[in-house]
């Protein structure tokens, strides 16, 4: 995906077992998408934490999160309910959101990505961030919808 275009038009699984899809956002509010790898796990689980514990500020700024990597939806439920994360996972367990997405592998291709996209309240893609270190997605999401407010 580049700078300006639309989101794409998927329909996921969330944590709650309900289909969810990115076009029930468009022309609501705007959204951050991070991909990561895997629940649980220590880097993930800091990335997830990090949105949690700001998440009032991204609601502040009309702003929705959404995580996704390719465990089941009975797997985000899990992480959602063990570390109170208030936001919506989605479960992409064929890779097609990460296709869609242009996510690519990291670690010659023995990890799923972490990427960060972050979305106007239109769809069109503002900005997307790659990197491994989970430290710096949710700091560079914010500054982001805090720089296109309108």
């Amino acid at each position: 995906m580049k700078r300006g275009e639309k989101v794409p038009d998927l329909r996921l699984m969330d944590q709650d077992g309900e289909n969810f899809d990115f076009k029930s956002l468009v022309g609501e509010k705007s959204f951050v998408v991070y991909f990561y790898p895997k629940d649980f796990t220590p880097g993930c689980t800091k990335e997830a934490c990090s949105f949690r514990d700001r998440y009032e500020d991204f609601k502040d700024l009309g702003a929705e999160v959404i995580g996704i990597s390719g465990d089941s939806f009975r797997s985000h439920a899990k992480f959602a309910k063990r570390y109170d994360l208030p936001y919506i996972f989605l479960s992409d367990p064929d890779k097609k959101a990460r296709e869609a997405f242009g996510v690519k592998p990291n670690l010659l291709g023995l990890l799923p990505g972490r990427e960060t996209f972050v979305f106007d309240k239109n769809g069109k893609l503002l900005h997307r961030f790659n990197n491994m270190n989970a430290n710096k997605h949710m700091p560079e999401a914010l500054k982001i919808l805090k720089k296109n407010q309108n």
